[in-house]
C-alpha cells in the first residue's frame, strides 16, 4: 500500500532549542495513526512541517506523492491545535468560505454544510454568529471544515481537548467514520489512552526524537505486564506480597492495591499465583499494558522517580483526563 505521509532525517530548531531530530515516518494510505507523546515533545512541530506551516532545518517529506502539503492542500483536511474560526460570521457563511477555498462550489457544498450540522447536531445554529458558540461546538465547526471536501488525508492535532464526554464520544465516531471510508487520519495527542482505543498504528515522541513506532498489536506482544492488581480480604496486610522475589514494590493505587514486577525475573502468570499463595484475595490479575506504560518504559527505564515526572507530564490536566476516561469507559 502506498505511503501517504513519507519523513526522512528531519531535524527543526528554534535557537538552540531542538524540536525534532532525526525523524522517519511512514504513514500508509488509509491507516488511522496516533502521534502521541507528553506535551513539548515535538509533536505539534511535526504536523506543522507536515502541513507546510514550518519547514525542516534539515531531512526530506512527501506529502500524498508530492514534495509538500502546499501541493496537496486540497487533498488534506487540517484541525490544528490552536482553535480559531472567523468570529463574526455565521456557521454556514464561515463553512462555505472555507469549502470554497477547498474548491467546493454550490449547491453541493450547501448540501454537504446542512449535512454535517445535522450530523454534529448543530443545525439549530446554523445562522448563528461563531462567536456566540460556546468552546466546544466551535471545535465542531472547525472540524467540520477540516472534513467538508472528502480529503484524502485528515490531520487532528489535539481534538480532544476542551470537549465534554457526549461530544468527545461524537468526534470518535465521526473520525472513526472517517477512517472506514478509506480515509488516512493522524490523530496527534498527548492522551495516550485516546490513541490505544482509536488507531491501528502509534508512533512515539519523546524529546523531540521517535522511541516507539508500532501496530498496537505489536507493541503489546512485545511488553510483558509489570503490574499485578489484587485485592487483599479484610485483615490481610497487602505488603506481605512485597516478601516474594521479583516483585520491586507495593502501593495503593486508584486501580486497587498493585505489585510491580520484574517481568523477567518473576514472569506476570508466576506473580499472580505467587500472590494469591502469600495473602488471602478476593482478586489478583495482571494489568494490562497500556501505551502509557510502554513509553515510560522506553524512556525512563527502571527509574521510579522519573518515571513519576513522564506520568504527570503525560496526565497533564486531572480535571480533563478524567472527563476524557469517563468518555471512553
Amino acid at each position: 500500500m502506498q505511503d501517504a505521509v513519507v519523513m526522512d532525517n528531519l531535524r527543526k530548531t528554534f535557537g538552540p532549542k531542538v524540536a525534532v531530530e532525526g525523524l522517519d515516518l511512514r504513514v500508509k494510505a488509509g491507516s488511522l495513526t496516533g502521534l502521541i507523546g507528553p506535551n513539548g515533545a515535538g509533536k505539534s512541530t511535526t504536523i506543522r512541517m507536515l502541513m507546510s506551516i514550518l519547514f525542516p532545518d534539515s531531512g526530506t517529506l512527501q506529502v500524498l506523492g508530492k514534495k509538500s502539503a502546499l501541493e496537496s492542500k486540497d487533498r488534506i483536511g487540517y484541525l490544528p491545535e490552536e482553535r480559531g474560526v472567523y468570529r463574526k460570521m455565521k456557521v454556514t457563511q464561515f463553512l462555505k468560505y472555507m469549502g470554497k477555498l477547498k474548491g467546493l462550489r454550490d449547491p453541493e457544498l450547501s448540501s454537504r454544510v446542512r449535512h454535517w450540522l445535522e450530523r454534529v447536531q448543530l443545525a439549530d445554529a446554523a445562522n448563528k454568529r461563531c462567536e456566540e458558540l460556546s468552546k466546544g461546538m466551535q471545535q465542531k465547526v472547525q472540524f467540520i471544515a477540516s472534513v467538508l471536501h472528502e480529503p484524502e488525508l485528515i490531520i487532528l492535532d489535539e481534538p480532544f481537548s476542551g470537549l465534554d464526554p457526549v461530544n468527545l464520544r461524537l468526534l470518535q465516531q465521526l473520525m472513526t467514520e472517517q477512517h472506514q471510508q478509506g480515509r488516512t487520519v493522524i490523530l496527534c495527542t498527548h492522551v495516550m489512552f485516546q490513541a490505544e482505543q482509536m488507531c491501528q498504528g502509534i508512533v512515539m515522541i519523546n524529546n523531540g526524537r521517535k522511541v516507539l513506532d508500532a501496530t498496537i498489536d505489536e507493541i503489546r506482544a512485545a511488553h510483558e505486564p509489570s503490574v499485578v492488581l489484587f485485592e487483599p480480604v479484610e485483615g490481610e496486610d497487602p505488603q506481605q506480597a512485597a516478601s516474594i522475589e521479583g516483585i520491586r514494590r507495593i502501593e495503593n493505587t486508584r486501580d486497587g492495591w498493585a505489585a510491580h514486577i520484574d517481568p523477567h525475573r518473576l514472569p506476570a502468570p508466576q506473580a499472580v499465583r505467587a500472590i494469591a499463595n502469600a495473602l488471602q484475595v478476593r482478586s489478583v490479575a495482571a494489568k494490562r499494558v497500556t501505551l502509557e506504560d510502554v513509553f515510560v518504559e522506553q524512556v525512563a527505564g527502571g527509574n521510579a522517580e522519573k518515571q513519576a515526572e513522564l506520568r504527570d507530564a503525560l496526565h497533564g490536566s486531572a480535571d480533563e483526563n478524567e472527563a476524557l476516561e469517563g468518555a471512553s469507559a
